[in-house]
């Protein structure tokens, strides 16, 4: 059991934990109180989908996962929730998830390992290997099920970053990116992107660096999961 501030987390059965990248995500991706209808693609253990519900009151989340027993496991959590009349987790491969309407925001921590090797275990294949779902038809996912005015937001490892602003082109733009380094000195890590419809002059850049040495964690990283982390 993974315990925050105001909801728990169970594991069990779930090939992929709770990790710091989808903690990031779940704090950092711009929710706003007009987005009624929030998607979240591949839950895994529910933890994105609870964070938005503990940061947006009006919100509606669906959380999608082709994994039967996340989705089970998941849907455990919400009922645990404060939130679970407003939660709903569903076993569905997202390419042909059709649940009649468009989404105002889709949040996602996807699959994204296509040329390693991959892991024995069969969740963990589905779950980090975009051999399940490659970036070409998650990006259709998103074009397919995203309102007109809808924001995507997605976490990626920083040289799968920019590949998959390429495949976005032409249907969704770019607004903000947030690089991650572990350290000051380290390279960066990961890459939290936000795109929307129609043109964008100059996405927002921004850097986040997540600790100065072992267990010494920047304010800035602090003050972005403090709502959530029991530890700050």
């Amino acid at each position: 059991m993974f315990r925050f501030k105001r909801f728990s987390v169970c594991q069990q059965g779930c090939a992929m934990k709770v990790g710091t990248d989808g903690v990031l995500l779940g704090a950092w991706c711009a929710l706003e109180a007009s987005q009624r209808r929030v998607l979240d693609i591949g839950t895994g253990t529910g933890v994105i989908a609870l964070m938005a519900a503990q940061r947006s009151a009006e919100a509606r989340i669906t959380a999608v996962d082709i994994d039967g027993e996340c989705a089970r496991r998941a849907a455990g959590n919400f009922a645990a929730s404060p939130w679970g009349d407003r939660l709903e987790a569903v076993q569905a491969d997202i390419r042909d998830f059709a649940p009649g309407h468009t989404f105002d925001h889709i949040i996602t921590n996807p699959p994204y390992f296509s040329s390693s090797l991959l892991p024995p275990d069969s969740g963990r294949r589905l779950a980090r290997h975009c051999v399940a779902l490659p970036f070409a038809d998650l990006a259709a996912a998103f074009d397919r099920l995203l309102a007109p005015c809808g924001r995507v937001s997605m976490i990626l490892p920083a040289d799968a970053a920019d590949a998959f602003v390429e495949i976005c082109r032409g249907t969704l733009s770019l607004s903000r990116r947030c690089d991650v380094r572990t350290t000051p000195s380290s390279a960066v890590r990961r890459s939290m992107l936000e795109f929307g419809r129609g043109g964008c002059a100059e996405p927002r850049h921004e850097l986040l660096v997540i600790q100065t040495a072992p267990e010494t964690f920047t304010e800035e990283y602090r003050t972005l999961t403090r709502d959530f982390y029991l530890k700050f």
